[in-house]
């Protein structure tokens, strides 16, 4: 998932592994989290509900392209994430210093897509999941431009029933308001309040091949993630309107959103 899209809409791009960007978000980590929290004096609660070690997810709302940053800076362990493969292709020294700066905090490229894209990038987060590592998701899919929480989408629940890795809610505040969806750099004047809930064990709502289960899980999440950040809830999908009959078709009928 990339710091706007959910799996989704991605798919693997050749990319480090993990491994190979451990050292690079180390330093990055000794770096630029006691600067942002300088600088931006987050209020972090829970962060004692994230587990130190073994797989986890952190499945957070969405409000701004900041969030992937907020929650590794806050984080108590490093915590991976899927950002567009864009950010790493750049030329000349643009391209250099972004490249850098996404590896150092934890993001790892894929490029965007549909269909079998989505599933490629949910089997990148599950080997993830499987080498022991965090992994931030966001169940919305991509950022919410009025404020509200959008339903989320199935994928974090498949993750969760395949792999038996506790899901711990996330709570953004105000991330909106420091960086918001146009603007080029974010402010200093506006605060973040990161809250982390209690882990969840999805694993009661059935197998990942459920599609009930899957609901039920992600229905779970969801309301962790509305009771810690306190968002008027929006009641459906957050996804683009409809441009020919047939997505009008595909939206209106019943079917999964992963």
């Amino acid at each position: 998932m990339s710091s706007e899209q959910s799996a989704e809409s991605a798919s693997e791009a050749e990319s480090p592994t993990p491994r190979h960007a451990g050292f690079k978000y180390a330093v990055g980590r000794m770096i630029a989290a006691p600067l942002a929290r300088l600088v931006y004096r987050p209020r972090i609660e829970g962060r004692e509900n994230v587990p130190r070690d073994g797989a986890v997810i952190l499945a957070s709302n969405h409000l701004s392209f900041i969030d992937s940053m907020a929650i590794p800076v806050a984080a108590p362990r490093p915590v991976h994430f899927l950002a567009k493969s864009s950010y790493f292709e750049g030329t000349g020294i643009r391209g250099a210093l972004s490249r850098e700066f996404f590896t150092s905090v934890g993001a790892i490229p894929v490029r965007r897509g549909a269909g079998q894209a989505a599933l490629d990038a949910l089997d990148q987060q599950r080997r993830l999941l499987e080498e022991g590592l965090a992994v931030a998701l966001y169940p919305e899919g991509t950022r919410s431009t009025d404020g509200r929480l959008y339903k989320g989408r199935t994928g974090v629940a498949f993750l969760a029933l395949q792999t038996g890795a506790p899901v711990v809610p996330v709570g953004l505040i105000g991330t909106d308001r420091v960086m918001p969806v146009g603007a080029k750099m974010p402010s200093i004047t506006e605060r973040v309040t990161v809250r982390f809930g209690e882990p969840i064990d999805v694993s009661k709502h059935g197998a990942a091949n459920s599609g009930r289960a899957r609901r039920l899980a992600t229905d779970e999440i969801m309301a962790a993630i509305h009771a810690l950040s306190g968002q008027e809830l929006a009641g459906v999908y957050n996804e683009p309107p409809a441009q020919t009959p047939i997505e009008k078709i595909r939206q209106a009928l019943p079917h999964e959103r992963r």
